[in-house]
Formats: structure tokens, C-alpha cells, sequence
């Protein structure tokens, strides 16, 4: 035999094997997944607490300060009163009776006036009274997904809401978000 055909086939032999092998690995490249089935999503959320201060001003009223705590002036107001209508009583010393003695009574009325006006005397001021509310908001973390490759279901955590389906690349779930297109 001739060495050309010899080599002619030798060559055809190891294309041939050669073809063979590249379509087996095409065949077992075809039959991979290149999507995994998304079966569910949840929305995962944590709760974010903010504390503010919350302030209103509010009315108060008090005691005013009391300016003649001997009541004084009511007292002395009184008696002078007091001893003026007594005075127009009677007369002789009977006159003189009815003025001591409006002018006692004049004074004991006139301070308890000036003391039942000084009770009532009250100053009204603004005071502003502040407490710490907190706000809470929820804030979206991720997504648990649930999904089904080669008929094994499994939960992975994106960052963002998957559609129908996850790709596949090397028989793992790819979770990379997709690429925004504008």
C-alpha cells in the first residue's frame, strides 16, 4: 500500500474522531439549561426607625405674684368707706359708734375683697413642651427567589425583581441585575 493513502487515512480517521467528539460536547453543551424557571418572589423589607422632635407651645396660667400680701390697701380702702356710710348714721355718740364700727367692718371687708381679687389674679404665659416621636418607614432590601433548575427547587437573594425566568450561565443562576437600557 501507498504511504499517501495510508495517511489519507489516518487523517480522515482523526477528523472523523475529532468531529465525533466535537459533536458529543455540542450535544451535552445544547442539552445545559440556559434558564432557570422563577417559581416565586417575596419582597424582602426591613423597618427603618427616625426619631424627630415634635414641639407645640402651650398656654399656662399661674398664680400672679401678689404684690401687698398684708392686703393694705383693701383694708385701709375698706375702713375709710366703712367709717364714711357710719358716719351718716345716728347721731351723737351713737354717730361716733356707727363710725368705729363701719370703719372696723369697712376694713375687715376691704381686705378680704383685696384678698379674694389677689386668688383670682393669675398671668397666663406660653410654654413649649417638646417630645421625641419616630417615624418608621419600610425600605425594600431585596428578593428571596424561589426558582426550579433541573428539577430542584432553591431560594436566592437578588436585589432586584426577577422576571419569569433567572440565565443560567455554567449550570449556576446568575444574579446579576440586568442592564438598564435608555
Amino acid at each position: 500500500m501507498d504511504t499517501s493513502i495510508i495517511k489519507g487515512i489516518a487523517i480522515s480517521g482523526i477528523a472523523t474522531v475529532a468531529f465525533a467528539v466535537a459533536a458529543v460536547g455540542g450535544c451535552t453543551e445544547m442539552s445545559k439549561p440556559k434558564f432557570a424557571d422563577v417559581v416565586a418572589v417575596k419582597e424582602i423589607t426591613e423597618t427603618i426607625t427616625t426619631p424627630r422632635e415634635e414641639c407645640r407651645d402651650v398656654q399656662v396660667q399661674k398664680k400672679a405674684p401678689v404684690k401687698d400680701s398684708n392686703r393694705i390697701v383693701g383694708t385701709v380702702l375698706g375702713g375709710v368707706a366703712g367709717a364714711l356710710l357710719g358716719h351718716q348714721i345716728g347721731g351723737g355718740t351713737g354717730k361716733t359708734v356707727a363710725t368705729i364700727a363701719g370703719g372696723a367692718g369697712g376694713a375687715y371687708a376691704g381686705n378680704q375683697v383685696q384678698d379674694s381679687m389677689q386668688k383670682g389674679d393669675v398671668v397666663t404665659t406660653t410654654r413649649r413642651d417638646c417630645k421625641t416621636v419616630y417615624d418608621k418607614v419600610q425600605k425594600l432590601i431585596g428578593y428571596d427567589v424561589t426558582y426550579r433548575l433541573n428539577d430542584k427547587e432553591e431560594v436566592i437573594r437578588t436585589s432586584f425583581r426577577p422576571g419569569k425566568t433567572l440565565p443560567v450561565e455554567n449550570g449556576k443562576v446568575v444574579v446579576t441585575p440586568p442592564a438598564v437600557t435608555q
